[in-house]
């Protein structure tokens, strides 16, 4: 987990000052607080899946706005996470199409498996557990998302799969 007491101690990498700098020049010079979706996410990805108070700051600076409207965009979205997250984050459905086809039961199953509610993160630091709303695949519901793959048409089964899967590669990444 990374965590900074203040933006002073927020570095980027050289790469991810570059997207940075390339996301900032499609907008004129007076708009660059246009470019604070693709570089929250840059920051995201850059420091340990979530954005903590100190990025925000830093983000903020980078283009020239100020901090609350950096926390206002992270905040809104909750494709920005605010606290350290696990290694997985697991994203449920819960809006009326996959509530029907019984994304409550799907959430609870998972909580009983990770050992962790809705908003909190498993004990092993594995996984996260969040809801969403809609992820627009309501024909394939209930269903999750994992950083950007979609997995649907799930039931318990499918579930324990997909966890034991993501244990297995999280351990081979280990003893690499």
């Amino acid at each position: 987990m990374v965590d900074f007491k203040d933006k002073s101690e927020v570095k980027f990498s050289e790469a991810a000052q570059k997207e940075i700098e390339r996301y900032i020049s499609h907008y004129p010079a007076d708009r660059k607080k246009s470019a604070v979706l693709p570089v929250l996410h840059i920051a995201q990805a850059e420091f340990g899946g979530w954005v903590s108070p100190a990025v925000q700051d830093k983000v903020a600076e980078i283009l020239g706005i100020e901090p609350i409207e950096v926390y206002e965009v992270a905040t809104f979205y909750t494709m920005f996470n605010l606290k350290p997250v696990g290694n997985y984050v697991l994203e449920v459905c819960r809006t009326g199409p996959c509530m029907l086809r019984g994304s409550d039961q799907l959430i609870e199953h998972i909580e009983n498996r990770i050992g962790c509610k809705v908003g909190e993160t498993s004990p092993d630091g594995m996984f996260t557990l969040k809801t969403v709303e809609c992820l627009a695949a309501c024909g394939m519901g209930p269903m999750l998302q994992i950083h950007e793959d979609y997995h649907e048409n799930l039931d318990p089964e499918k579930v324990d799969k997909l966890l034991e899967d993501l244990r297995n590669k999280a351990a081979v990444k280990q003893s690499n």
